[in-house]
């Protein structure tokens, strides 16, 4: 006899996206009503003793992204607060990370206060649950099958990426790591705050691939010689080809990759997404399988 399957974020949000069908009694909207996911929760078996959650409440801190917790009179109410000074695309993703821990982990505490730097400076226990919500939330509010079928067979660069931000509501960059995770190309992401990587996403074709990009230092820096290091280039929105060993060293000579740029108003943070031709995995090496 098998144990049930764990409840994850993506079953989570695929059953919950199964429940919004039967409540539309049709497709869903490309950009999923938050509101009607609040009220129908209780009614689920995901709100087993729960009469409702409240209506989340905005709060201007700048430290402060959202919170879930229980009402200390009534433990069958809930409820949900978020940073209103941020863009309403990011107050989307927040009170969906809340609705993720309201249906991943209620069970385990009373309240959960999130800030911006939870996941990469908690203890690994917060920080595994914190990514758990975060996938919730990616998969609600930007399903793969959708995403698939918008990306496949077309030429991606950023302005068909922002499109379809724009289609679920979401951030750029929300959008931007969820194809990573999706793509069938060989794509890496990189994120840049004040001249320093903060983060890299690789989708699985690069992992298996072993492509990488170059390590020089630690924090990491822009590599001389791409758009990522000159100041001067702003936006690169349609990419702009170069030798993919500019950035990966392990890239042959003859490979080639396209680069594209985004820089945030302040010009302090940027995006760079590398698109890398396509390569056979390479089998005699298995050490890839390890970074899956």
């Amino acid at each position: 006899m098998t144990s049930a399957q764990p409840l994850t974020g993506s079953i989570a949000a695929s059953k919950l996206h199964h429940w919004l069908r039967a409540w539309y009694q049709g497709p869903v909207p490309e950009a999923v009503d938050l509101e009607v996911v609040r009220q129908m929760l209780p009614a689920t078996p995901f709100g087993v003793g729960v009469r409702e959650i409240r209506p989340p409440v905005p709060f201007d801190d700048a430290a402060f992204e959202g919170m879930l917790a229980r009402d200390p009179t009534d433990p069958a109410v809930w409820g949900i607060a978020y940073n209103g000074s941020v863009s309403p695309e990011r107050q989307r993703f927040t009170i969906a990370h809340e609705l993720g821990h309201f249906v991943l982990h209620r069970d385990r505490q009373p309240r959960f206060g999130c800030d911006k730097e939870s996941v990469y400076s908690s203890h690994e226990t917060m920080r595994q649950i914190e990514r758990e919500a975060d996938d919730f939330a990616a998969n609600l509010l930007m399903p793969g099958d959708l995403l698939r079928r918008w990306t496949a067979n077309r030429r991606i660069d950023l302005h068909v990426l922002s499109a379809i931000a724009q289609r679920f509501q979401v951030s750029f960059e929300a959008l931007c790591i969820r194809f990573i995770k999706y793509t069938g190309e060989r794509a890496i992401l990189l994120y840049w705050d004040n001249g320093f990587a903060k983060y890299e996403w690789r989708s699985s074709s690069a992992v298996k691939t072993r492509a990488r990009i170059r390590r020089t230092d630690d924090p990491q820096e822009p590599l001389p010689g791409t758009l990522a290091a000159d100041a001067s280039v702003v936006q690169a929105w349609e990419g702009v080809e170069m030798s993919a060993a500019i950035w990966c060293p392990e890239e042959a000579p003859y490979m080639k990759l396209r680069e594209f740029k985004h820089s945030y108003g302040a010009k302090d943070r940027v995006l760079t997404l590398l698109l890398l031709e396509s390569a056979e995995p390479r089998g005699w090496d298995r050490e890839w399988r390890e970074d899956l």
